[in-house]
């Protein structure tokens, strides 16, 4: 289920820190002080990697994501 900017903004912190999944490999961290965090699951030479994107609300899910695809390293 792809994320929404409802759906960042109304994610509550909750005592330990919990992933909202985009999809493809892209999440949303969110921590217990309520700080959210995009992130990109990706693998590297058989071994997986996480890219930080940016911090929300400083950074939009329409700047992380891009319809060309440019993050996808399949």
């Amino acid at each position: 289920m792809p994320l929404s900017d409802r759906a960042i903004r109304s994610a509550k912190p909750k005592p330990k820190p919990y992933k909202i999944s985009d999809g493809e490999g892209m999440f949303l961290l969110v921590h217990p002080n309520g700080s959210k965090y995009f992130r990109l699951k990706y693998r590297y030479a058989g071994k997986e990697r996480t890219l930080a994107l940016g911090v929300f609300p400083a950074t939009t899910l329409c700047d992380v994501t891009d319809p060309a695809g440019r993050f996808s390293l399949a």
